[in-house]
């Protein structure tokens, strides 16, 4: 009976622990600085990423949509925990754009400094990061 209890505190601790780490899905949607768009609601960061909405709403400047690699696991928790979609749906969903001819898929980048690079230096630019850094270049983008 004793070991079991040191077992139930030892899970108790572990969960507490858990609890006040950082959120392992604090994605965070970034923006290139010159964008002026300072918060979107999900359906409409889904509507960008799902390719759907090709100019900012605010001022009809083209979109560039920036994504990681299908199997990267940020491109996999950014889908499921801030799209609510699985990533399988995202890549379906250009495949058919491209394929109808109808538009076009987001670009790939490698890694989250790319990422980074790549959002601050293309006009119109959305991505997503683990978190912002205090010497980002990039904009956040709330998402209501």
């Amino acid at each position: 009976m004793t070991e079991n209890r040191h077992i139930f505190l030892g899970i108790v601790l572990l969960l507490g622990s858990m609890a006040s780490a950082p959120a392992l899905h604090a994605q965070q949607v970034i923006v290139n600085p010159d964008v002026k768009q300072q918060s979107l609601t999900l359906n409409g960061v889904r509507a960008i990423f799902f390719m759907r909405l090709a100019q900012w709403p605010e001022n009809g400047q083209p979109i560039k949509v920036f994504v990681l690699p299908d199997k990267a696991p940020l491109h996999i928790q950014f889908s499921k925990n801030k799209l609510n979609v699985f990533p399988r749906q995202l890549r379906r969903s250009w495949d058919r754009l491209v394929f109808s001819g109808t538009g076009q898929s987001p670009i790939v980048v490698e890694n989250e400094q790319e990422m980074r690079d790549r959002v601050a230096n293309t006009s119109g630019a959305i991505g997503y990061v683990q978190e912002i850094k205090e010497d980002d270049i990039v904009s956040p983008l709330a998402i209501q």
